[in-house]
């Protein structure tokens, strides 16, 4: 059997909303072929609600009108089909740095407006300096040619540059206080990574706060996790967990919300961002 080609972030995104609107209209979708005069098949939109086939923005705005879609997010869907078929930045890099799984979180954090992370081990990458990236990849068990060091560092470096430039996404992180104690790369290494997310948590996009080890037990003590969300889009946020070779993504409605309570959790525990950079900025100027 032929390995079917993975669908664009947009894309699937539109995907997801399709069927999502199909259910809250609690239409089928032989329903659906005879509200649209039966220009399709069952199988096409059974396809394009799948991700399988990508739609044209023509048969896009009939289905939009058979669901009585707003006119906002009619115009944000098709924008989503009408960018489905541009290349994203990362397709540069080689399947080694940038590998499927991965892809299509890049798709997601490019697009995303508002980005929360809770990290339990270490700096998340949007915050990495490289130094503190080099050093995390070398105490992997297999580390691979210099090269691919150096590309997986230069695609971090692009990916950063979405926190500083042009509408950057909100950014709020929440930091277990293991990362800031656990010295990677030394104590040099560690110290220009502190100074350098106590800036980053100086604009006025990102918010920085550190859970102590005082506050005790708390809802991600099984690890680490991100939220993206799209306020504009006609899809619901995602979640995603990684691990070393895969990711999980999660993207109901029951999901997305459970997740967002435990961050909100999270924030409560946590110093405030002041109390939270004063501390990065002391434990900097511990390391000598």
């Amino acid at each position: 059997m032929p390995v079917r080609p993975n669908p664009t972030v947009r894309g699937r995104r539109v995907s997801y909303a399709l069927r999502k609107l199909r259910a809250e209209r609690r239409l089928t979708i032989d329903q659906v072929i005879e509200l649209s005069g039966g220009d399709w098949s069952p199988s096409t939109l059974s396809r394009w609600e799948r991700g399988e086939r990508r739609i044209r923005p023509a048969d896009l705005k009939i289905l939009l009108e058979i669901y009585e879609v707003p006119p906002e997010q009619r115009e944000a869907m098709l924008k989503l089909t009408r960018e489905a078929r541009k290349k994203g930045w990362w397709e540069a890099f080689s399947k080694d740095v940038v590998p499927p799984w991965f892809e299509t979180y890049l798709g997601l954090e490019s697009d995303a407006t508002k980005i929360q992370v809770y990290e339990a081990e270490l700096f998340h990458g949007l915050v990495q300096t490289p130094g503190y990236h080099r050093a995390f990849i070398q105490a992997a068990p297999v580390v691979g040619p210099p090269d691919h060091v150096e590309q997986a560092i230069a695609l971090r470096a692009e990916r950063q540059q979405r926190l500083t430039g042009e509408n950057p996404p909100d950014y709020w992180i929440v930091l277990n206080e293991a990362v800031i104690r656990r010295a990677v790369g030394g104590p040099v290494v560690m110290r220009e990574q502190l100074l350098h997310v106590a800036k980053m948590a100086e604009e006025p996009n990102v918010n920085v706060q550190v859970l102590p080890f005082r506050a005790g037990a708390h809802t991600a003590m099984d690890g680490s996790f991100e939220m993206l969300s799209f306020p504009d889009s006609p899809t619901p946020g995602v979640v995603y967990l990684e691990s070393k070779t895969s990711a999980l993504y999660l993207e109901t409605d029951a999901e997305v919300e459970r997740y967002t309570l435990m961050f909100n959790h999270l924030i409560a525990k946590s110093l405030d961002p002041d109390e939270s950079r004063a501390l990065l900025v002391e434990t900097a100027e511990q390391l000598t």
